[in-house]
């Protein structure tokens, strides 16, 4: 297979840092018996039919995709990859584990750029801290590789717009991490609020906390002094602290950890075995985008399908400051309004979106209001509504959802192999984090926005525009 190549060389030298030698096979005189498993006979699957994957990032997040891969016919597991010795080998042992008959050796490396470099991975999964999202996506692109990205995909608005050209350019199959459309649970109450469920859509809530859970809990009390938890707290965006530096743990390599982020020295808030957490780092800004990390990018992919928007955006995002609503607020072309809130409990006392008995719970999705009712897009809870009259007729057979016992790996392999779309693929990717990143600006700035969603810019504002993009450390520009 011949390597993409990019017309910058600088590009270049990071996908292609290792050139192998092409060595010529001897042939190899076939044995009489062949086993079940290369045949493809007694429920295995030929290897020729296998889709050879390597894992980019195995922490907290990464040890579910792990475990996923690793026990899927369809997959041959070749390799995992961390800056993280006793991660990566943690990682091959489970792997192995997986392994028997069926399976070729998996091997363990430090740097993506020679898993990349490997001619007979056909697609990569990326599960690494929100700063190398991007990066390792478009060089896994412009290497050939199809791709499973954790999400938010992107840091910043342009980081995203960026991908999506280069997963296109490439003809890449590109899937984003957030699997909750996927499910059955979820897809109905999003499916019947998008066939006109609800009638006209009045108003849409979603979760967005302050940073104040995050830097008051007990692992960072030991840097209350530099952290300051009872002011920094009252932020509801990522933030970048003067942290002290640590020693670097045996077996980490922090340099390429840090990658394109500015250089911080090594803090055991941003990574330490055992992990504290799923994205213990989410907090710092150079690595993550906080809230958007932890679950806005879920919901909003949930939600933008439910209202039809998963390939646009709002039009306006309206601070509290300009006293128009009580809590930040986007509006949308044909004028939907999400509004967030720190707590269910505020749809009712600040909006009063829905009666005063009705059980909100859950997260990664919202609660719709309509003009016909309201209903609860929401994990980990039951799916609520009303009036009684419309949750009769939402839970009427014909609003079943079956997904055919489809995953979300599942429907990336699928596409794989068809070459089709995948249920969350780049543009929805970048869509749902962009959400996110435009909240951000505008919490950072004090002030509302006004967004063009199709250009992608804030239309003669310069000042915002300025934080559309941000710099990289050498040698990883974009």
């Amino acid at each position: 297979m011949s390597r993409t190549t990019n017309k910058k060389e600088g590009r270049k030298s990071l996908v292609n840092r290792r050139e192998f030698i092409a060595a010529a096979a001897g042939a190899i005189a076939a044995p009489l018996i062949l086993p079940a498993c290369v045949l493809g006979r007694e429920g295995h699957v030929a290897p020729s039919n296998r889709i050879a994957v390597a894992q980019i990032g195995t922490g907290r997040n990464g040890r579910g995709h792990t475990r996923r891969l690793g026990r899927d016919p369809m997959v041959e597991f070749l390799a995992v990859c961390d800056v993280d010795q006793t991660r990566r080998q943690n990682a091959k042992g489970s792997v192995d584990s997986y392994r028997g008959e069926r399976r070729s050796s998996c091997k363990a490396y430090n740097d993506y750029r020679d898993v990349l470099a490997r001619d007979d991975i056909d697609a990569v999964v990326i599960a690494t801290p929100d700063h190398w999202h991007t990066p390792i996506s478009i060089h896994a692109a412009e290497a050939g590789k199809d791709i499973y990205c954790e999400k938010p995909v992107s840091l910043t608005i342009n980081e995203g717009r960026q991908l999506v050209q280069a997963v296109e350019r490439h003809g890449r199959v590109f899937q984003n991490g957030s699997q909750y459309r996927t499910r059955p649970g979820i897809r109905r109450p999003c499916d019947f609020i998008r066939k006109g469920g609800l009638g006209k859509i009045k108003s849409v809530f979603t979760i967005w906390h302050s940073m104040k859970g995050q830097l008051s809990s007990q692992r960072f009390k030991p840097y209350a002094a530099c952290i300051n938890p009872e002011v920094m707290g009252r932020h509801y965006t990522p933030l970048d602290f003067a942290l002290p530096g640590e020693p670097v743990p045996e077996g980490l390599d922090w340099d390429l950890w840090v990658g394109p982020a500015l250089w911080r020295p090594y803090n055991s808030l941003c990574h330490v075995n055992p992990m504290p957490g799923v994205v213990p780092w989410s907090f710092c800004e150079g690595f993550g985008v906080a809230a958007s990390t932890g679950y806005h990018s879920h919901s909003t992919d949930v939600l933008h399908y439910a209202l039809g928007y998963e390939e646009s955006g709002p039009v306006e995002i309206i601070h509290p400051n300009s006293n128009e609503f009580p809590t930040l607020t986007c509006r949308y072309a044909n004028g939907e309004l999400l509004h967030l809130v720190e707590g269910w409990n505020k749809v009712k006392e600040l909006y009063g979106g829905v009666p005063e008995d009705a059980k909100l719970d859950g997260n990664f999705g919202g609660v719709v209001v309509g003009e016909r009712g309201w209903l609860t897009t929401m994990s980990n809870a039951p799916i609520t509504g009303g009036p009684t009259a419309l949750m009769e007729e939402y839970n009427r057979p014909e609003h079943d959802v079956d997904m055919g016992g489809i995953s979300h790996h599942a429907n990336w392999f699928d596409c794989i192999k068809t070459r089709e779309k995948p249920y969350s693929h780049e543009e929805i990717g970048h869509r749902a984090a962009s959400l996110g990143h435009l909240t951000i600006i505008a919490y950072k700035l004090g002030r509302s926005l006004k967004w063009d969603p199709v250009r992608e810019v804030f239309p003669e504002d310069e000042q915002a525009n300025r934080l559309l993009r941000r710099a990289k450390r050498a040698p990883w520009h974009l």
